[in-house]
């Protein structure tokens, strides 16, 4: 008896699902049976750090707390020594453990308008890292104005240490475990016009301005009376990479 041969065209059409029957597998199984086209792991993901960001919020308020103790407890210690009382007082005001007062200046920088056009001729259409706050453009104020002799600073609503670390995510500010969206606002006490002269002689805010001129990009500086900074309140402790064993 003869056997027919299978066609290369019936070969093809036998691929074609086997195929087609291998992804509605592989799909199935990456999604587990459920609508692998919405947008709900991006929402969990934005709930999952808003709700990082809550837990944040009340675990530094809890090591306030403690840390407003530890304080009560070593200068009632430190109290019969008022040598050692007065260096700490010092040590603490410098590394900005208390309040601070006196004049000030407060920048605020905000992103330009999602349909920014060129306010120069000749300027071109802008891109969209045109019209949005930077990293840089932040950290750039924030080293003009220690650099213009700040005796303390505070970014939002937040007292900058030594170790702070100013970054950006996108468009986001995180700042010592807190987020933040714009207007950024950035206020040093200290002599305002040392501190303004810094800010005009900074090339990168040199920068930054030109794009203020050209897209609308937000900047203002005002001037303090007698402005109080809060004492940083979050953890003084040094984290570090180690050697693995």
């Amino acid at each position: 008896m003869r056997v027919n041969p299978i066609r290369p065209a019936r070969l093809g059409t036998i691929a074609v699902f086997a195929l087609a029957g291998l992804l509605f597998w592989v799909s199935f199984s990456v999604s587990g049976g459920s609508n692998i086209r919405t947008d709900d792991s991006l929402l969990q993901m934005s709930d999952l750090i808003r709700e990082r960001d809550r837990d944040n919020a009340r675990l530094e308020a809890d090591a306030a707390e403690l840390r407003a103790e530890v304080d009560s407890l070593t200068k009632r210690e430190s109290g019969a020594d008022p040598a050692g009382s007065e260096r700490l007082a010092r040590a603490e005001h410098a590394a900005g453990l208390t309040e601070l007062t006196g004049d000030a200046l407060t920048v605020t920088l905000t992103d330009a308008p999602p349909d920014a056009v060129p306010l120069l001729p000749g300027i071109p259409d802008p891109l969209p890292n045109d019209l949005v706050i930077h990293q840089q453009d932040l950290q750039a104020v924030v080293n003009a104005l220690w650099a213009g002799g700040a005796e303390g600073i505070q970014v939002m609503d937040q007292r900058l240490i030594s170790t702070s670390a100013v970054r950006c995510v996108g468009n986001t500010l995180i700042l010592q475990g807190q987020l933040y969206s714009p207007p950024y606002t950035v206020t040093a006490v200290g002599d305002r016009d040392a501190l303004r002269a810094a800010l005009d002689e900074d090339p990168v805010i040199q920068n930054y301005r030109a794009y203020v001129d050209a897209y609308g990009l937000g900047w203002k500086v005002e001037e303090n009376e007698d402005l109080t900074l809060p004492a940083y309140s979050g953890s003084t402790a040094l984290h570090y990479a180690g050697p693995t064993e």
